[in-house]
C-alpha cells in the first residue's frame, strides 16, 4: 500500500515533525521507521540533495532499540536507490559533521534525553538541520510500504544488515585538538560522568588529547534518561559526592546522544544549560547571540552582546533567526538553548586555523571554552554573570486535555485578564503579574522580580515550568509554587 507520511503518523502516533520522529519503542515498528525514512528522502530529492546512488549517512545512540530501528532507516534508503554510510555509535554532532562536509543527508537514531521505551530519528539535510519550511513536505510526501517487506507486527521480514562502519569519530576529535591546540588542558583534573551517553569514550578522549588528567565515572550498561535542562536529583548527589572524594576542577556529561552539556564546578555544582551559553558566546567572541524565550536573562543583562535574539523553543527557530543575523552580514553569530546545546554559526579562529561552523546542537565546545578560560575556575566565571538564576521542572504525567484546559485559561480574553489572572493564581508568593510573553508558551514577569514560563511538551504528556529569579533559592522555590498552584486549578 502507499500513504502519505502525515496519515502514517496518525496511524500510528508516532510524533513526526521538524524535530524528527519521537515516540514509544512499541508504536516505532520497523515499518513506521522505514515509512518515515522514505518520507524524509522523498523530499530531500524534490530539493535536490538526494538522488539514487547517493550516500546517507546514519548513526544511533546506545538505547537498545537503536540497532533496530537503524536497521529499517537504512533498509529504507536502499529501497529507495541510496547507499547507507553507517557511521556507528557516535555524539550527533560527529554524525552532523562528517555529513555537512560530504554534503550528503543524515539521519540519527536517539530519543536524546528521554526514557529507553521510546526513541526517535533525527534527520538531517545536506548543510544543516530540517527547519520547519520542510516540515510540510515531509508530511505530504507519498510512501511506498508494500511488497511483502513486513510482518503483520510492522517488524522487517528480512532484517537488515548494516554496513561496516565508517569512522567519523576521529575527525570530531581532531576538530577540538585543532581548536585549543594540545596541551590546552594541561594541569586540570576533570571527572567524566559517562552513564550511557553515546559520546562517553570520546569525550574522555577529547579531553585527554588536550592534556587533562581524567577520572572517569558512573558508566553504566543499562540506559540512564540524563536531561540536561531537569538533571536528576540523584546526578546533583553523585557530582557533589565526586567532587569532595576528587579534587576535580570540573566533571562534565553529556544527554543520551552527546549533543547536550553538562558542566559541573570545583564543588560539584551542575551549570544550568543557558548560563554555559552565555560564557561559551563570550569566549567565541560572538557578537549575535541567539536564544529561546526560556533562557537566562542574564545574556542581556551581561552586555557583553551587540544583538540578542529571543526565539520560540527548539533548535530550529534558533537556526532561522542565525541564518537571518548571516544574510544581514553579522560577524559572529551563535545560538544556544537552555538545554547547554550551542550552535556555532560563523566560522571561527582556532590554534591551528579556522574551525568551520556547525550550525547544530553540540556538547564539547561549551563545556571546552569554560574548561579552557583565562578565569581562575568554573566558579569564577559563573561570579562574573548578573546575578540571574534559572530552573526548570516538570508535571508528568499531564495529560493532553489538562494541557488544552490549562492553555485555554491562561491565553483568554486581552492582556489585562491575562493579567489579573496569573496575579490570581501566582500572587500569593509571586507578586502581581507585570508583563506576559507568548512567543512559546506563556512566559510571565512578576513584580517579585521573578519569572514563569509555562510550556506544554511537543514529545511527552507533560508540562514543562521554568522559573528565573535572583538567587538560586528562590528559583526553586518559585518553581514549586509555581507546578502546586497548577496542580491544585486543574486538580491534579
Amino acid at each position: 500500500m502507499t500513504i502519505t507520511v502525515k496519515a502514517l503518523m496518525q496511524e500510528c502516533g508516532v510524533a513526526f515533525g521538524t524535530s524528527g520522529a519521537r515516540g514509544l519503542v512499541s508504536a516505532m515498528t520497523d515499518r513506521v521507521c522505514y515509512g518515515y525514512t522514505a518520507g524524509f528522502l522523498g523530499h530531500m530529492a524534490d530539493a535536490g540533495e538526494f538522488a539514487p546512488g547517493g550516500r546517507v549517512a546514519l548513526a544511533g545512540d546506545l538505547r537498545p532499540s537503536t540497532p533496530r530501528i537503524l536497521a529499517a532507516c537504512a533498509r529504507a534508503v536502499r529501497d529507495l536507490g541510496g547507499v547507507p554510510v553507517f557511521c556507528g555509535y557516535v555524539p550527533t554532532p560527529a554524525l552532523a559533521l562528517y555529513a555537512f562536509a560530504e554534503h550528503i543527508p543524515s539521519l540519527m537514531v536517539t530519543g536524546s534525553h528521554i526514557p529507553a521505551d521510546r526513541n526517535g530519528i533525527k534527520f538531517y539535510r545536506s548543510a544543516g538541520e530540517v527547519l520547519k519550511a520542510d516540515e510540510a513536505g515531509m508530511s505530504a510526501q507519498v510512501v511506498d510500504l508494500d511488497g511483502g517487506r513486513f510482518d503483520a507486527a510492522g517488524m522487517l521480514v528480512e532484517p537488515e544488515a548494516l554496513p561496516p562502519v565508517t569512522d567519523v569519530g576521529k575527525a570530531y576529535v581532531q576538530r577540538y585538538i585543532d581548536h585549543f591546540g594540545r596541551g590546552a588542558l594541561t594541569g586540570k583534573r576533570i571527572g567524566v560522568y559517562q552513564h550511557s551517553a553515546v559520546g562517553r569514550d570520546i569525550l574522555a578522549r577529547i579531553l585527554t588529547e588536550l592534556g587533562a588528567e581524567i577520572e572517569l565515572l558512573g558508566r553504566s550498561d543499562v540506559f540512564v534518561p540524563v536531561d540536561t535542562e531537569a538533571i536528576r536529583p540523584e546526578d546533583v548527589v553523585l557530582a557533589r559526592q565526586w567532587a569532595a572524594a576528587g579534587a576535580l576542577d570540573a566533571i562534565v556529561s553529556t544527554d543520551g546522544d552527546s549533543d547536550r552539556p553538562l558542566i559541573a564546578d570545583e564543588t560539584g555544582k551542575w551549570l544550568r544549560g543557558d548560563v554555559l551559553g552565555i560564557l561559551c558566546a563570550a569566549g567565541v567572541g560572538a557578537t549575535s547571540v541567539v536564544t529561546p524565550v526560556s533562557s537566562n536573562s542574564a545574556v542581556e543583562a551581561s552586555g557583553r552582546f551587540a544583538r540578542v535574539l529571543r526565539t520560540r523553543i527548539g533548535s530550529p527557530y534558533v537556526i532561522s533567526a542565525m541564518d537571518a543575523e548571516l544574510a544581514a552580514g553579522a560577524d559572529c553569530v551563535v545560538g544556544y538553548e537552555a538545554n547547554g546545546g550551542f550552535l556555532l554559526g560563523s566560522a571561527i579562529p582556532g590554534k591551528t586555523g579556522t574551525t568551520r561552523a556547525l550550525p547544530t546542537r553540540d556538547a564539547v565546545l561549551p563545556m571546552l571554552i569554560v574548561l579552557t578560560a583565562d578565569a581562575p575556575g568554573v566558579a569564577a566565571q559563573l561570579a562574573s554573570l548578573p546575578a540571574r538564576y534559572t530552573y526548570s521542572d516538570r508535571i508528568t504525567p499531564f495529560p493532553p486535555e489538562a494541557s488544552a484546559s490549562l492553555f485555554a485559561q491562561l491565553t483568554a480574553g486581552d492582556e489585562a485578564d491575562r493579567i489579573a489572572l496569573q496575579t490570581r493564581l501566582f500572587g500569593a508568593f509571586a507578586g502581581a503579574a507585570q508583563a506576559i510573553d507568548m512567543t512559546d508558551g506563556v512566559r510571565t514577569r512578576f513584580a517579585g522580580g521573578g519569572v514563569i514560563h509555562l510550556r506544554g511538551s511537543g514529545n511527552a504528556p507533560e508540562l514543562r515550568c521554568y522559573t528565573e529569579a535572583g538567587s538560586e533559592a528562590e528559583a526553586v522555590a518559585l518553581n514549586a509554587d509555581a507546578c502546586a498552584a497548577i496542580r491544585g486549578l486543574l486538580r491534579l
